[in-house]
């Protein structure tokens, strides 16, 4: 198994969401071939995308990105310290509110799980093949 923690602070959102791809691409680098495809791969910097964009969205601008290389499938968690659960809504697709992001993670993942932290915030993991 092999695991990577990275915690950020958002100073500058677009930026944040950027070095985290960058990170999960790293991770996934780090893992060497054929541990994932690259269609995979894709898939899981999508997720780490989409997760730590709602982060910053609506979390309060910090988050934690943990991801860990299990034997069948690759585990991304984005910890934030809102208390608020994420939930499904129809898309805006005449005003670009959003409400795709939470439908795609959950398409794309085998399983996705919300957790309560103990300080009030929450942790969602997404687990995807490899």
């Amino acid at each position: 198994m092999t695991t990577m923690s990275a915690e950020r602070t958002a100073l500058r959102p677009l930026a944040t969401v950027a070095g985290a791809r960058q990170a999960a691409r790293a991770f996934l680098e780090a893992l060497g071939q054929p541990a994932i495809g690259r269609e995979q791969a894709d898939t899981v910097v999508l997720v780490v995308s989409e997760l730590v964009t709602n982060a910053l969205r609506h979390g309060g601008g910090a988050y934690t990105l943990r991801l860990t290389a299990h034997p069948r499938c690759i585990e991304v968690a984005v910890a934030d310290p809102s208390p608020r659960m994420p939930r499904m809504r129809a898309p805006g697709l005449v005003d670009g509110t959003g409400g795709f992001g939470w439908h795609m993670v959950n398409d794309l993942s085998r399983a996705v799980v919300v957790t309560r932290g103990p300080a009030g915030g929450k942790t969602i993991r997404a687990l995807l093949p490899r």
